[in-house]
């Protein structure tokens, strides 16, 4: 049957709606995103390995199944542990690695029915190393970013409606807005890292790219993210630019002069003030992933360094100049600045800030999270919201409170029409 969009380019709640109705199977959608990805993902190169049983797990979907992600089609990236596939995490080490079973954070995603479509391709551990071979769905010769390249670009050019990625500097929200992808950076510690390469525990965190909000929400449910009071109608939001505006490419500058005016019908904009030392959390929140990355990579730089990347070695040799001292000093600042932060969005539903300096850069280098890190280091949930008009993707990012997170996809929903 014909539908007014192709099957491919259905965000997840609209897939969800017309298997439930029978208008479609979760064959005829799992077909449709394997047609997709054998059509672009050549040039591409956002996939690692396609589940070979995939289109037999989406026959066994019926329409009265329950579950809230029965027949939807989702993509994992490759540092994050699947029972039935290769989990590679893009280093020679790890080739033909498969673990003994799911991470939880996939074993959630098919108990809720998702059929996982396959692995995509990682900056390598995640974290430094080789680099995604993934192009960018708007010009393949720039960047996807990192380090869930493959995630973000699988949802951007409508391979799958749902993924998963991670961040610990800026590996969601950053490559969210170089594709074009809604994504969420949960509050840390929500979503279990278990059977997740582990680089810093400070700040690691599963992320989630969908193609619209209300399927950020779906996702929320099904990781049982925790109740928020729900925010103000007209949310106020308090805007900042980050002490690290400098680095703001002219697309970014541009959004940013006349983002209280595209946001008038729907919200009220003020400035916001960051807490004092501020300027310094970037070099606080590297101190500690290098620190806590040299501890991470202890074990393959002792048992397989010939084959590990110079960079990890950098690492654990603490080549970045912090001590492990510097570590638990930051950790103590890093702290007292998450409360003051807090303390001072008070009265704010949530702040607005920059998801990435500008557009996608040329070539295939992760991009610079100078504009994700010092949220990731506050442990905040933080949603990418894309921008229309634009001449390629470019993403807001959305911030909110910990275990806030409900509230945030609630505001994030009254802002995405403004901004679309």
């Amino acid at each position: 049957m014909t539908t007014a969009k192709a099957l491919h380019d259905l965000t997840a709640t609209e897939a969800r709606q017309m298997i439930r109705t029978g208008a479609i199977t979760a064959l005829d959608l799992t077909r449709a995103c394997l047609s997709r990805i054998a059509a672009r993902d050549g040039t591409l190169r956002a996939w690692v390995t396609v589940n070979p049983r995939a289109e037999a797990e989406a026959a066994t979907i019926t329409p009265d199944d329950p579950r809230p992600l029965a027949g939807v089609p989702v993509a994992v990236k490759d540092m994050i542990d699947t029972g039935d596939m290769p989990t590679t995490h893009n280093s020679p080490l790890y080739g033909g690695h498969r673990p003994a079973e799911d991470a939880p954070c996939v074993q959630i995603l098919r108990a809720a029915g998702a059929i996982i479509l396959g692995k995509t391709d990682t900056t390598e551990f995640a974290a430094a190393g080789r680099n995604a071979a993934t192009g960018n769905p708007a010009d393949p010769a720039r960047t996807s970013g990192g380090s869930s390249a493959g995630s973000a670009a699988a949802v951007g050019d409508r391979h799958v409606p749902l993924a998963i990625g991670t961040q610990t500097g800026g590996s969601t929200i950053r490559p969210a807005s170089f594709c074009g992808a809604v994504a969420l950076k949960p509050s840390w510690g929500l979503i279990s890292t278990e059977g997740v390469k582990r680089y810093s525990t400070s700040f690691d965190t599963v992320g989630l790219f969908a193609r619209s909000v209300a399927d950020i929400a779906l996702l929320a449910d099904v990781y049982a993210l925790p109740p928020a009071a729900d925010p103000a109608a007209r949310p106020r939001l308090g805007l900042t630019r980050t002490p690290h505006f400098a680095r703001a490419e002219p697309e970014t500058e541009a959004l940013f002069e006349g983002l209280a005016a595209r946001l008038a019908p729907v919200a009220d904009v003020a400035p916001f003030d960051l807490p004092e030392g501020f300027e310094a959390v970037d070099t606080l929140h590297r101190c500690v992933m290098h620190t806590e990355g040299a501890v991470a990579f202890l074990n393959l730089a002792r048992t397989r360094g010939a084959l590990l990347h110079a960079d990890f070695h950098d690492r654990v040799n603490l080549g970045a100049g912090f001590s492990q001292r510097d570590r638990y000093e930051a950790y103590d600042r890093l702290a007292a600045l998450r409360v003051e932060l807090e303390r001072r969005m008070q009265g704010f539903d949530a702040l607005i800030a920059p998801s990435a300096p500008g557009f996608a850069p040329i070539g295939r280098g992760p991009g610079d999270p100078v504009f994700n890190a010092l949220w990731t280091a506050m442990q905040v949930p933080v949603l990418n919201l894309p921008l229309g008009g634009c001449d390629l993707p470019l993403g807001l990012s959305l911030i909110g409170t910990r275990a806030g997170d409900r509230a945030l996809i609630k505001t994030g929903a009254t802002l995405a029409p403004a901004l679309a």
